[in-house]
């Protein structure tokens, strides 16, 4: 196995690993939101345009993580800055 074969593997599985876990934990972190969102709702039904513009705002940020997996492994795999390091020695 020559050098730029196991450059491309490790990439395409680090790109895979960081995809499966990047997805996970925003995913979570949403369904958990809205829960307590819903839950919050449901016990304070006059503050519900407060409490939904705030869950709007958050979910938001909690996908801008996942979104930040995903460039990552779109870099991985077409702009991947260790093919240099390989194919230049």
């Amino acid at each position: 196995m020559d050098n730029i074969t196991l450059v491309a593997m490790t990439s395409i599985v680090t790109a895979g690993i960081t995809t499966g876990f990047g997805t996970m934990g925003p995913a979570l972190a949403e369904g958990k939101a809205v829960s307590t969102a819903l839950t919050s709702i449901a016990q304070q039904p006059d503050s519900s345009s407060t409490i939904t513009r705030t869950l709007f705002v958050g979910l938001a940020m909690i996908e801008s993580t996942a979104i930040y997996c995903f460039v990552v492994s779109m870099i991985l795999i077409f702009a991947n800055p260790f093919w240099t390091q390989v194919i230049g020695k």
